[in-house]
């Protein structure tokens, strides 16, 4: 996998211009570099192809589609990485038993992410935005900015500084700029989205191809859609302020109530209101989580998810996972829901890949080529929304328990699960289940947590929090980017941790990992501005040093 582009930063300040389809890391970059296929004001104007194809590439790079039946790009960009990290995925291919499974990280996958956002999303939105789409069609251009302002959150979330406050406004090498500041930034573009959001009306301009533009909010009338869009807008703004919680309390509380106040527009609240990309009915793409899962049988199910939902009786496990394989080796666990430990000793692809894998099968698969990725969930909202009760936040719209509460019932929604959700939120004897790999007791481990589900109002704050992050981490699956943030942030769920750890120890095994290094293309054409990156993370550029908002302390 290897970049044939220059360095990031001088590829962003000089504004090389991407095509109308999206590449996986075993293409050939160079193409971008030779391809002109730019917008201008005319293209604007008149509706021009090139406005449909930069904002849907825009929104299929935050979770990135591979064009031509080639999901390699999102597989290193996330699922060797959040995916696992998250206790959501593990893979059955050892990948020469040295690799990000057991925290030999590898160099050629951890640069992928970095690259997606600015190949694929900063530069399609700055194009829009400098050939005027803000002014043409405002509310399209705000919703560019939530947009940019989602995928750039999940890329500094993985490595703490990138640049992204000087991007587009210099032809010089653009620094990397602290994660205090990143934030600061995209709150300032939420800002901004929200107020044009707000002001939209039937008698706003709009495109007449917002159809064929909108993969988030497609099929409904545009006063609807730009809604949702500024509902949107507030529940990220939400969940960003909830992540710097530890290290900014004060600021958080700030943006996290301006969020929540509903003369701001609201938030998510019902399933029809996700956030999900639209998977392309052109035949060119393909859900590349099915993909990767399906036809590569290159991801399973974590030890950690089949553990918590096996011992909670989890009635959408079904849902998310198929059994094990029929196979006389695995005759004794046949019908049961068993998972891979990350790092796991002796994997081999031939065995492994038979236990349960995504669902992709039967008469009702929930997972399809055509399944649009989740980026965020009205249930997310409602558990953010509980956590906000519980640090007493104005304006939560209910109690903690409450809100967790109609986050689980609105996760079965989504899910179709139409039983069992009453008997569930009354069980307060059920747990997360040991583990037990029927090929390697090397493997196995006792019970990650001894949490039930049922809330305990006279629970500390900490308990009522775990049961918080725990049930939204159930409710956010297959998100595994945003599953392995909050992990980092809170220390919830409590994760199986690697058996076998393989970073020198760079990454403690009971904390686990917290980033990925900098971009080994940025290290061998732009050193000088990787420096000052690491002096700006203020460690080591490994695995083990803690982003920003990463803060070695209790919740509360």
């Amino acid at each position: 996998m290897k970049y044939t582009f220059n360095n990031i930063s001088k590829f962003i300040a000089a504004g090389l211009l991407i095509g109308g389809t999206l590449s996986s890391c075993t293409k050939n970059f160079d193409d971008y570099n030779k391809n002109n296929l730019g917008l201008t004001d005319g293209d604007l104007a008149a509706d021009g192809k090139d406005l449909e194809i930069f904002f849907k590439t825009a929104q299929m790079a935050i979770y990135n589609f591979s064009g031509g039946g080639d999901p390699n790009s999102f597989q290193v960009q996330q699922n060797l990485n959040a995916d696992v990290y998250s206790g959501y995925f593990m893979s059955p291919n050892p990948f020469g038993n040295r690799s990000n499974l057991n925290y030999a990280l590898t160099n050629g996958w951890n640069g992928e992410t970095f690259k997606v956002l600015y190949l694929n999303v900063i530069k399609a939105v700055d194009r829009l935005q400098k050939n005027g789409l803000d002014k043409t069609y405002p509310a399209l251009g705000a919703a560019a900015k939530v947009i940019k302002v989602e995928a750039a959150s999940r890329v500094t979330d993985v490595y703490g500084p990138i640049p992204y406050t000087k991007v587009g406004t210099s032809d010089e090498i653009i620094p990397y700029d602290k994660q205090s500041d990143i934030y600061a930034a995209f709150f300032a573009e939420l800002d901004q989205a929200v107020e044009t959001l707000k002001a939209f009306d039937a008698q706003s301009p709009m495109t007449d191809k917002i159809e064929a533009i909108d993969l988030v909010y497609p099929n409904m009338d545009n006063q609807t859609r730009f809604k949702n869009w500024l509902k949107l807008a507030n529940s990220l703004r939400l969940r960003l302020a909830m992540r710097i919680v530890k290290i900014d309390p004060q600021l958080a509380k700030t943006q996290g109530e301006k969020a929540l106040n509903a003369t701001n527009g609201g938030l998510l609240e019902n399933n029809t209101e996700n956030f999900k990309v639209t998977v392309p009915t052109d035949g060119t793409f393909s859900n590349p989580l099915w993909f990767i899962s399906k036809n590569w049988a290159d991801t399973r199910i974590n030890a950690t998810l089949s553990a918590y939902m096996e011992g909670l009786k989890d009635p959408r496990i079904s849902k998310y996972m198929s059994p094990v394989e029929k196979d006389p080796a695995l005759a004794n666990v046949q019908g049961k829901y068993i998972g891979i430990r990350i790092g796991g000793d002796g994997i081999d692809k031939t065995r492994y890949q038979k236990l349960s894998a995504l669902n992709t099968e039967g008469n009702t698969p929930s997972f399809t080529a055509s399944t649009a990725p989740m980026l965020m969930t009205a249930a997310e909202v409602y558990f953010l929304r509980a956590e906000a009760a519980l640090r007493g936040w104005a304006n939560a719209g209910g109690t903690a328990q409450s809100l967790y509460e109609k986050g689980i019932e609105t996760s079965f929604g989504q899910w179709g699960v139409t039983s069992g959700l009453s008997t569930y939120l009354n069980d307060n004897t059920s747990k997360a289940a040991a583990y037990v790999d029927p090929y390697n007791a090397k493997n196995n481990a006792d019970s990650p947590s001894a949490l039930t589900i049922k809330w305990n109002d006279a629970a500390t704050n900490e308990e009522k929090l775990e049961r918080i992050i725990t049930q939204k981490w159930l409710a956010i699956f297959p998100e595994g980017q945003e599953a392995w943030s909050e992990f980092r942030r809170t220390g919830y769920p409590r994760l199986f941790p690697v058996v076998v750890n393989n970073s020198a120890d760079l990454i403690d095994t009971k904390i686990q990992i917290r980033r990925l290094p900098f971009s080994q293309n940025e290290y061998n054409t732009n050193a000088a501005e990787v420096q000052k990156a690491i002096a700006l993370l203020g460690g080591p550029d490994n695995g083990g040093t803690r982003l920003w908002w990463d803060v070695a302390k209790g919740n509360f």
